[in-house]
């Protein structure tokens, strides 16, 4: 199975509304008490960017098993490896945490409007 490509992204162009591919460093200690660090990855749509410059954070929310799964990453974190664009909904308010109890699909904008303004 190949693991598809999607363009990077800058903290500084995340807004509400996108389903990001958000790249994490995680350390751990092994048995032997290494320490080890990996990349996770958590995909979903931003719900809130909330903030201005270094206390600039974002919560991103998705499904796992028909339950929802929400997290706040702040944005000048060094934790934080990569950022990735997967798809953009079109939305007219700035804080979309309506979508928590909604079962509506909102429409999703063409790929040569998504850019941002």
């Amino acid at each position: 199975m190949a693991t598809q490509s999607y363009p990077a992204i800058s903290p500084q162009e995340v807004r509400s509304g996108m389903t990001v591919r958000v790249h994490q460093k995680i350390k751990e200690k092994n048995t032997k008490g290494e320490d080890k660090e990996r990349i996770q990855v958590f995909e979903g749509t931003v719900l809130n960017v909330r903030g201005s410059d270094v206390n600039k954070t974002m919560t991103v929310r998705k499904m796992s098993g028909n339950v929802g799964v929400e997290r706040i990453f702040p944005l000048s974190s060094p934790v934080i490896a990569k950022l990735e664009l997967v798809s953009q909904i079109k939305t007219r308010r700035k804080v979309i945490t309506f979508l928590r109890k909604s079962k509506k699909h909102l429409r999703a904008l063409k790929p040569n409007t998504a850019q941002t303004k």
